[in-house]
């Protein structure tokens, strides 16, 4: 059985990836570009794969294929269609980032209430001195207790960010589907999320359904200028959008850890904002707690096993 792993990069090296319990040959790339993934998967009956894209003309490369494996939990990067119409398994990861995805949500939410990156500069810069005084408040202070957390996305990282949006006092609306009503009572339409959120954070996937849910129009409607939070996926806001919204006051602040394009380019709109002190970006590192990311790769070889003998598990489907 040939298994290759064709961004094993992508996950820290402090990560440990388990012995399979089978006769295999495992072929481990760092990283692999566009131009080598035909070669490189030409004789696997397993590739394993992160972030590498594998479109229906490189996966008609890999005769042999069988399985798959993506070693996270999006897989907007492989098409699922072509695998099924090639009997091609594909399996994914599960909630492995329950505590770290939430986590780094709420670290970017307290960092932005509290200004905390604000208040750090100016004491670099030496205001505290010029104050004069044993405190100075350059820049808002707010608690979460009291306010309106709008959770996008009713899953295992949106519910868990709602637990700990509960425990510190906080309100919080599950918003429905974009343009969808008759959700049930549990769901607020999302137009009302926009407008009634004092912070608003996606959990959800990138689909055609989903992309740009948010730019101009829906900045708009934000009328308690909310901290708008991304730690899903790039894609979900219009990013060109996110600058002049901040600049105008429509949201109190921003905090996203992934981008449309990673790593963004020197030209992209988010570039131009890390001087900001509502804003922050994170390089895409909300689900890499350590804990986490060991946790992905007992999953990985237990997806991989659990195919080996017959018994399939986290398998993907092709979009209705």
């Amino acid at each position: 059985m040939n298994i290759v792993f064709l961004d094993r990069a992508t996950l820290s090296p402090q990560t440990t990836l388990p012995a399979f319990g089978f006769e295999h040959r495992l072929e481990v790339f760092d990283r692999t570009r566009p131009e080598e993934v035909a070669a490189r998967i030409a004789d696997a009956d397993i590739v394993i794969v992160n972030k590498v894209k594998l479109p229906a003309e490189l996966l008609a490369a890999a005769p042999r294929l069988k399985l798959v494996a993506v070693a996270a939990t999006g897989t907007d990067n492989v098409d699922i269609a072509a695998c099924a119409a090639r009997g091609i398994a594909v399996s994914n990861i599960r909630n492995y980032a329950k505590h770290s995805v939430p986590e780094h949500t709420f670290a970017l939410i307290f960092a932005l209430r509290r200004s905390i990156v604000a208040y750090r500069e100016a004491v670099r810069a030496g205001r505290w001195q010029q104050a004069g005084q044993f405190c100075f408040f350059d820049y808002p202070i707010r608690d979460l207790a009291g306010s309106t957390l709008g959770i996008v996305g009713d899953g295992a990282l949106g519910n868990a960010v709602a637990a700990m949006g509960r425990a510190l006092g906080m309100n919080v609306l599950f918003s429905a589907h974009k343009g969808r009503g008759g959700q049930g009572s549990l769901y607020t339409p999302f137009e009302e999320v926009l407008a009634r959120s004092d912070v608003i954070t996606l959990h959800c996937p990138l689909r055609p359904a989903t992309r740009n849910m948010i730019g101009a129009a829906e900045f708009a409607l934000m009328r308690r200028k909310p901290l708008l939070i991304n730690t899903a996926r790039g894609g979900l806001v219009d990013e060109s959008a996110v600058g002049p919204a901040l600049q105008a006051g429509q949201i109190g602040g921003a905090g996203f850890d992934v981008t449309s394009v990673e790593p963004p380019p020197a030209d992209h709109p988010f570039m131009a904002l890390l001087d900001r002190p509502d804003f922050i970006l994170t390089p895409h590192v909300a689900w890499a707690a350590d804990e986490a990311v060991q946790s992905l790769a007992n999953q990985l070889v237990h997806n991989i096993e659990a195919f080996q003998r017959g018994e399939p598990v986290n398998l993907v489907k092709p979009a209705a």
